[in-house]
């Protein structure tokens, strides 16, 4: 056998090793996506997961870089030829996209590309995704393709192995997120029974202990000393189921790829746009990504509902052992010497005590008309 068709099977071969690796949704699109585009020699591939709303659920590129990526803007809907391989099911194989009467243009940052090879994912009958490869690193024939009869075979076999493995991962996900549910559901019948008893215990008390407060005040005292204990138990009791319900996504995926992907989420869903940029951030203690996390949440829910802000921006960067994180907007702010009255309403109150739990610094700078910055910084570990 000559030394090619070796060198071929040998590359699937390792494309699909490579696939079988991955349990996490997120992992197995890129690894399909960078297989594919080494595997037939382009420049770029793209995969596209579908949603229900006319998008991408899920949208992963190889061979552009993340300032390219961000510059582009949002992800793409489905229409033009995406559109048609997803709605037909069809292989298309063009020599240049940009005649295709379907192509519909692209932003002015996407990159230039010509020749094209995309085609459906399939799980049986359904469309699970779109797999597509732009400029082949090869002379091109006048007028035609660089992508072949061959590539485009090789790619269908990809495919269906993609399916398999795109298929296993959402299984072994959606096996994690019930095992997720039914150990909250543990948790929280646990809560109920123990913190139930206690408040239980706790009314009775305090009505005892009204009850003897005009005709045997020594032992009223005790009582309300009693109360005392039993708030302070049912109080731990709620710190320990809090601290056991720790949100799924920073486990699955790290505190970047959450908060990039709430950016995402809040982007699409409001009129304002919700931007997240980050730099040298590596790993910090649990406790002080869940604190960074939810203060995010905080801030935007913030900006989003009550600033009538038209730009967020939340970014995290490294600083020292730890890091820092800030979400800004242009919205109408307020004045923070009003914080004890507006501190409630705004989560100031939960973001400071977050914050100082975890040793940060939490930090607010608004002005009537000249937006906010919520800063908080983290030591590390």
């Amino acid at each position: 056998m000559s030394q090619g068709p070796r060198t071929g099977l040998a590359a699937v071969s390792a494309a699909l090793l490579a696939m079988s690796r991955h349990l996490e949704v997120r992992d197995v699109l890129k690894t399909i996506v960078a297989s594919a585009r080494e595997l037939l020699d382009a420049e770029y591939a793209a995969l596209g997961v579908p949603d229900d709303h006319g998008g991408f659920a899920q949208f992963v590129v190889d061979g552009v870089s993340e300032e390219q990526w961000k510059a582009i803007g949002p992800l793409p809907r489905q229409h033009g030829i995406l559109a048609a391989m997803l709605r037909d099911a069809k292989t298309e194989r063009l020599a240049d996209v940009r005649e295709d009467p379907r192509f519909e243009g692209w932003p002015s940052a996407h990159p230039d590309m010509s020749d094209f090879l995309g085609l459906p994912i399939k799980d049986g009958e359904e469309t699970i995704g779109a797999l597509f490869l732009a400029n082949k690193n090869c002379p091109k024939p006048q007028g035609g393709c660089g992508f072949t009869q061959d590539d485009e075979e090789l790619l269908g076999i990809l495919a269906q192995h993609a399916a398999i493995a795109l298929t296993n991962a959402r299984l072994y996900e959606r096996s994690r997120e019930l095992t997720i549910a039914e150990e909250r559901s543990r948790i929280a019948h646990e809560l109920h029974d123990a913190v139930s008893q206690k408040l239980f215990s706790l009314r009775l008390t305090a009505q005892a202990a009204a009850t003897l407060m005009d005709r045997d005040p020594e032992r009223a005292k005790g009582e309300l000393g009693h109360v005392a204990e039993l708030a302070a138990e049912a109080a731990d009791e709620l710190r320990a189921a809090v601290v056991e319900l720790r949100p799924a996504a920073l486990d699955e995926d790290g505190l970047v790829a959450t908060l990039r992907t709430q950016a995402q989420v809040l982007d699409r869903a409001h009129s304002a746009h919700v931007t997240f940029t980050t730099s040298g951030i590596k790993a910090l203690p649990a406790a002080q990504e869940e604190a960074l996390l939810r203060v995010a949440q905080e801030a935007l829910h913030n900006a989003l509902r009550h600033s009538g802000a038209e730009k967020v921006r939340v970014t995290l960067d490294k600083h020292g052992q730890g890091a820092v994180l800030r979400v800004t907007d242009d919205g109408a702010g307020f004045d923070p010497k009003a914080i004890r009255s507006a501190g409630r309403h705004l989560g100031l109150v939960s973001m400071r005590d977050r914050s100082g739990g975890v040793g940060g610094r939490l930090t607010v700078d608004s002005e009537p008309g000249k937006g906010t910055t919520i800063e908080m910084e983290v030591p590390g570990g």
